[in-house]
């Protein structure tokens, strides 16, 4: 049985970052064109969906239970997902800017359990939460694109539920989890290669409660008028976070694709 806990939280762990987190959180690729229209205050807005496909490697222990190395693709993750949702989005005026991004997953896993003395099965729920909110300022800023400092906050909440169902552990329900807030700096910008492509990207770290937290990414966008653009490209994103024996150290990578939508 302990066997298949281990295996459980680590599926379930595989949609915490994003599993994203599958993101993408629109997403760090996101970055305004300087076509974007204006609104009478001079500032203009852009949302955002995203969709990650990303795999997870890293290592986890909750419940007291030793740590497991997590290894999995993005095919297995998927497999167990129940519910996500990923957007990011950004309001900018002039060299100035405020960045969001939030994702929210959902994970179950079952599994029967050897013997099934101690119990016949088990159900494990995993949930995440992942707010970014942060400001910008462009130190370099031309009708090709800008490059802008950044900082801000992420907050972070992960939550495991393990439930046995029958023999003489049915019914009991046991919870795991943490939440803490890290500090984020780096650099964020685009660049126009012609009138409608365009590179875009980011580099962020930081930490506080996580001993690290760093997110990084590039992408090429394609814009459709001055209010469609799409986007894609390959984001990597890492947290590693120590306490009082529970363990979150992962980092998650893959392609990712966005819309984004201004106004």
């Amino acid at each position: 049985m302990n066997s298949y806990i281990k295996l459980g939280l680590s599926a379930a762990i595989a949609a915490l970052i994003g599993g994203s987190a599958l993101a993408a959180d629109v997403s760090p690729l996101l970055t305004q064109d300087q076509q974007t229209v204006e609104s009478q205050g001079g500032w203009s807005f852009s949302v955002a969906p995203y969709f990650w496909m990303a795999g997870l490697s890293g290592e986890t222990s909750q419940f007291g239970l030793p740590t497991v190395n997590m290894d999995a693709n993005f095919d297995d993750i998927l497999g167990n997902l129940d519910f996500a949702f990923m957007a990011a989005g950004e309001a900018r005026n002039g060299r100035f800017s405020v960045i969001g991004d939030i994702f929210y997953t959902k994970l179950g896993a079952d599994g029967d359990t050897p013997g099934g003395i101690l119990a016949t099965s088990v159900d494990v729920t995993s949930e995440t939460f992942s707010g970014l909110l942060g400001a910008g300022y462009a130190v370099i800023d031309t009708p090709q694109g800008h490059l802008d400092v950044v900082g801000g906050i992420r907050v972070w909440s992960v939550d495991t539920t393990i439930r046995f169902n029958g023999g003489l552990l049915g019914g009991i329900e046991r919870s795991d989890g943490a939440t803490w807030v890290d500090g984020i700096v780096g650099l964020r910008g685009k660049y126009s290669l012609t009138p409608e492509v365009y590179l875009t990207g980011w580099g962020l770290v930081g930490g506080g409660g996580a001993d690290i937290d760093w997110d990084i990414a590039l992408g090429v966008g394609y814009e459709f008028n001055d209010r469609i653009s799409a986007i894609a490209g390959y984001r990597a994103l890492g947290v590693n976070y120590r306490d009082d024996g529970f363990v979150f150290d992962a980092v998650q990578q893959g392609p990712i694709l966005g819309l984004a939508l201004r106004f």
